[in-house]
């Protein structure tokens, strides 16, 4: 695949550092927007081989860090959801105005739910695939529960993610805790493809049951029997890609 690095200032004005991924041997068909998953980055090794897996099938896939993660600037201190969604929203505005206008969104974890709202909110988007994603955005306080308390008494709170320190903000906390994922679901009318793994320790299994439930037909399900939340089994993430690939081409306009 070749890869464009690209810079793309959101509305706040702060650069998101990006990759735009264009298949080398297939004509684009379709763009599609990445979403990583929570406090990860766009170069987390399943979000690179689920672009390249699109690429394969003529896909082109931008993938970005959020604000104040990764390569991007700002700060992740004062970040929340809905900063996640403004800024998929200004990627998507990007894209139509420099290459072409997005029809795939793809969310991994917190990103899925992302890209649910955000999928929901551009116009030009005609499906969306979540990957391991929470039937609630509020499901990742239980990553930084035994510093609630602390968040809530001094307005933030530095906590350990994956070995690395965060600060989470009361506002980030309020913030997720008062999206309602069924809400947004019930009035969502695009096509959607749910995979998760029934061995994710992280977000569990019943979270894909439960935005299933939500969702209206054309709705999809693939099970990742075997893999953990991050896919990190490169089989894992391959497969993902192609089966979203797969998937997605009836729904392109």
């Amino acid at each position: 695949m070749k890869s464009i690095n690209l810079k793309i200032k959101n509305s706040k004005g702060i650069t998101l550092s990006s990759k735009l991924e264009l298949p080398e041997q297939n004509e684009v068909i379709a763009y599609a927007i990445f979403a990583h998953c929570f406090t990860c980055s766009k170069n987390l090794n399943a979000v690179v081989n689920i672009a390249e897996a699109l690429n394969s099938m003529g896909i082109a896939v931008l993938r970005f860090d959020f604000t104040g993660l990764g390569q991007s600037g700002g700060e992740f201190s004062e970040t929340d959801f809905s900063s996640n969604i403004q800024d998929l929203v200004d990627v998507a505005e990007y894209l139509s105005e420099e290459y072409e206008a997005p029809k795939l969104m793809i969310g991994h974890s917190l990103g899925g739910a992302a890209a649910i709202y955000a999928g929901k909110k551009i116009e030009s988007i005609d499906a969306i695939a979540t990957v391991g994603a929470p039937s609630a955005p509020h499901h990742v306080q239980h990553l930084f529960q035994h510093s609630i308390d602390e968040i809530k008494e001094k307005g933030k709170a530095l906590v350990q993610l994956g070995g690395r320190g965060f600060t989470i903000s009361k506002q980030f906390v309020e913030d997720i805790t008062n999206t309602n994922m069924e809400e947004v679901m019930d009035t969502l009318r695009k096509p959607i493809i749910i995979l998760h793994s029934p061995q994710d320790t992280t977000v569990e299994i019943k979270n894909a049951a439960e935005i299933y439930g939500y969702a209206h037909h054309p709705k999809s399900f693939i099970s990742l029997n075997g893999a953990d939340h991050l896919l990190t089994e490169s089989k894992y993430s391959n497969y993902v890609g192609k089966m979203i690939a797969q998937w997605v081409t009836i729904y392109l306009s």
